[in-house]
């Protein structure tokens, strides 16, 4: 006869330990080490260049350039294209140097401190979002007062940046401002942020004609406005990859409001964009350079649809970043019709 066993098996509870919410601002251990939508390249060139740094600065330093967003320069230079369209159209060639150099680093300024103030305005609804959960002040690491401060020292350094153009260009700085502070808590109150975004993005416009030409004539404004449509195509894209994240949490954008019928308004939204850009054209009398390139970025449009097509997460986030080429074409287009005319 077997010995029988004398130790008492464990009981398994009945119902599932209760977990724990974390305190606000409080690190959160299991959050990924960096955001999900992170470029890796630009990870790497952060980690070298901060690689001097003592471990207990390196981290933290580290934090703040990912509050940024210089881990993923996308943004960035969705926000350089219309800026560098805008100062060649009117100087009506290679722009003069010193605007060139301070819209440039204005640009990153600019969109870094959108990003913070971004941040902490999303401070409670990018835990809840998996592409998001691993921001900074999201996972802990960096603080919303820290988050306030590194605003504060952005936006005060493009203002100085601001200080060396005229008074016209001034005075329409603290427009911007103001628009990239709102930007962030728009979509608690309206479905339409991207547009918001797109006046926000698209206020170095008008700052650059008023830099370089000392007024902003009808051809800025009708820059403005196309970037305005480019800005709602590419951050629908982008809000497509959180729509369902995004309605259980609350949070509103055009890829909500567009709902099952969100890719044939996008491809309307391209092409409306492509005619306000034509007449950017016709009105800059810009030669052929510029047609071809405009005939490229139709193609390019053309496939973002097609990869958008089933509205799955990854696909939709490349169409987002592949903006940045359509971008680039354009601006190709302007600088070489410029230089045959």
């Amino acid at each position: 006869m077997a010995p029988t066993s004398r130790k008492r098996q464990r009981r398994t509870p009945s119902h599932p330990p209760v977990s724990r919410q974390r305190p606000l601002g409080t690190p959160d251990r299991t959050a990924p080490a960096r955001p999900a939508d992170s470029s890796t390249r630009a990870t790497r060139m952060l980690d070298w260049l901060l690689r001097r740094l003592p471990a207990r600065h390196r981290e933290k330093a580290h934090d703040y350039l990912v509050l940024t967003r210089m881990d993923r320069p996308i943004g960035a230079l969705l926000l350089l294209w219309p800026t560098w369209w805008a100062l060649w159209l009117a100087a009506g060639d290679w722009p003069p140097l010193k605007p060139l150099a301070i819209f440039t680093v204005g640009v990153f300024a600019m969109r870094a401190a959108g990003c913070a103030i971004n941040d902490f305005a999303d401070r409670k609804l990018d835990p809840q979002v998996e592409r998001t959960a691993g921001r900074p002040i999201a996972s802990g690491r960096v603080t919303p007062r820290e988050a306030l401060v590194v605003f504060g020292v952005l936006l005060v350094f493009a203002f100085v940046l601001v200080l060396f153009t005229n008074a016209l260009t001034i005075k329409l700085s603290f427009a911007g401002a103001a628009l990239a502070a709102i930007y962030p808590f728009t979509k608690r109150w309206t479905y339409l942020p991207q547009v918001v975004l797109g006046a926000a993005f698209g206020w170095s416009i008008p700052m650059a004609f008023a830099a370089v030409a000392g007024t902003v004539p009808p051809l800025g404004w009708l820059l403005f406005i196309a970037n305005i449509l480019w800005s709602v195509v590419y951050d629908t894209e982008y809000a497509m990859v959180d729509r369902d994240d995004d309605l259980k949490v609350g949070a509103k954008s055009t890829a909500i409001l567009f709902g099952d019928a969100d890719l044939p308004i996008i491809g309307i939204l391209m092409a409306t964009l492509l005619l306000a850009m034509l007449f950017v054209g016709q009105r800059a009398h810009l030669a052929w350079p510029y047609w071809l390139a405009l005939l490229a970025a139709a193609g390019l449009f053309a496939y973002q649809l097609w990869l958008i097509r089933k509205r799955e997460r990854g696909p939709c986030l490349a169409a987002f970043r592949h903006n940045n080429w359509w971008g680039l074409v354009v601006w190709i287009g302007i600088v070489l019709a410029l230089a045959v005319r």
